[in-house]
């Protein structure tokens, strides 16, 4: 069962201000301010503003943690304060934390670099290991909230949030934990981050005068995806424990699929193969027919991978796949990475709990091979019974969960 949810992204900072976002159709994408872009192929960026750690932690333990920490202990506190979780020395040890990162501590590596470099190894902060090491993310929560169950940390590239919801699932499953608080966290908006992936010429370069245009996952002008940072968590719990407490319930988790494309370090497969292997994998585990999946929140990047996402899409669906809504809402957050399955499956949940579609924002001449329903700029009322979250990552890496109403 989803029992709390909490999110810090490019739209806001709490789930509120996000949500409205997502369903007025607003960009959270700008010109980059981390540092100076000019240089860059790509100048623009999905950035948290207006954040500041020390609001809601002390400013010595900040210090002591990565950016992708403090969006995590943000967004997971938010998480376990929505779900109502009391931890005591009663239940301490059947709660657990899994949050995956994609690519770790670099504004840290990035800031000390400099320092050896200019000021000598002396200078080199003993908090420097434990600032950007992944599973501290993790760490840091557990500790917060004497959470002494099992702590883990997905790190599969942008299947890692999707990972780290449907591994803590089967935890819970396997009776290993009563509540999991699970998601994923990235920040990499920086000199290092943004030139690799502009080398790999992966990020949109078409819309720097006019950011919020740049991500527009299915549309014929799209020309690659768009940076974002944040976190987003979700408190499981297993049902009865929630009934015990009398938690509200979102919706609850009961199918997850995840397996490898063993194709390409960063290609999907010809016609998708691998992620409609890896959606079939989660229906059929959670013994769900293919025609009541009523929404599906794609990877849907920005990228020549939409097409081949649509195609898995109809594999798998057939002719349902023309009755289902699909959208992708990093046109409106960027690609998160690590953090984009966590905020996703967090947009999912919302979608089947308040009957709303999240539209895809900028879809203005779309792909002729992307002729699904993608929800194209607005938001649309619609009661979702089912909704099945996408996440491909580089290295062939897949992971498909699957939400449900809850009915009591």
């Amino acid at each position: 069962m989803v029992t709390g949810l909490g999110l810090v992204t490019p739209l806001g900072i709490g789930v509120k201000e996000t949500w409205e976002g997502i369903c007025a159709g607003r960009s959270g994408i700008g010109r980059i301010t981390k540092f100076d872009p000019t240089d860059y192929s790509c100048q623009i960026a999905g950035e948290v503003k207006g954040f500041d750690p020390t609001n809601y932690m002390d400013a010595k333990e900040a210090r002591k943690m990565d950016p992708f920490i403090h969006y995590a202990m943000v967004a997971g506190s938010f998480a376990v304060e929505d779900s109502g979780l009391k931890i005591t020395p009663e239940n301490d040890t059947r709660v657990g934390v899994s949050i995956g990162v994609g690519m770790g501590g670099l504004p840290v590596i990035e800031k000390y670099h400099e320092v050896v470099l200019e000021r000598g190894p002396r200078k080199i902060t003993p908090f420097f290991i434990p600032m950007l090491i992944a599973n501290m993310a993790a760490g840091h929560l557990s500790m917060k909230f004497g959470a002494k169950g099992p702590n883990c940390c997905s790190a599969t590239a942008c299947a890692t949030g999707t990972h780290a919801m449907g591994d803590s699932f089967e935890i819970i499953r396997r009776g290993d934990a009563d509540v999991m608080i699970a998601g994923g966290a990235e920040s990499v908006i920086t000199k290092l981050g943004i030139g690799g992936f502009c080398a790999m010429k992966a990020l949109a370069a078409k819309y720097n005068g006019q950011p919020e245009k740049g991500s527009r996952p299915f549309d014929r002008d799209r020309d690659g995806f768009v940076m974002g940072e944040g976190s987003g968590v979700m408190v499981l719990e297993e049902l009865e424990s929630a009934k015990r407490r009398g938690a509200r319930i979102y919706a609850e988790i009961v199918g997850y699929g995840m397996n490898a494309d063993a194709y390409h370090m960063t290609l999907p497969p010809p016609e998708g193969e691998g992620a409609a292997r890896c959606m079939n994998l989660a229906l059929k585990k959670g013994n769900i027919r293919p025609e009541e999946i009523d929404y599906i929140n794609a990877h849907g990047t920005g990228t020549a991978a939409d097409v081949l996402e649509t195609k898995a899409i109809k594999s798998v669906f057939g002719g349902h796949a023309y009755k289902l809504a699909v959208s992708s809402t990093k046109s409106m957050t960027g690609h998160l990475l690590g953090a984009a399955g966590g905020i996703e499956g967090v947009f999912s949940v919302l979608a089947i709990e308040r009957g709303v579609l999240p539209p895809t924002i900028n879809l203005e001449n779309p792909d002729q091979e992307c002729d699904l329903d993608y929800v194209p700029n607005q938001s649309r009322k619609k009661e979702i019974n089912f909704a099945l979250s996408n996440s491909f990552g580089f290295g062939g890496t897949n992971a498909c969960v699957i939400f449900k109403k809850f009915n009591s």
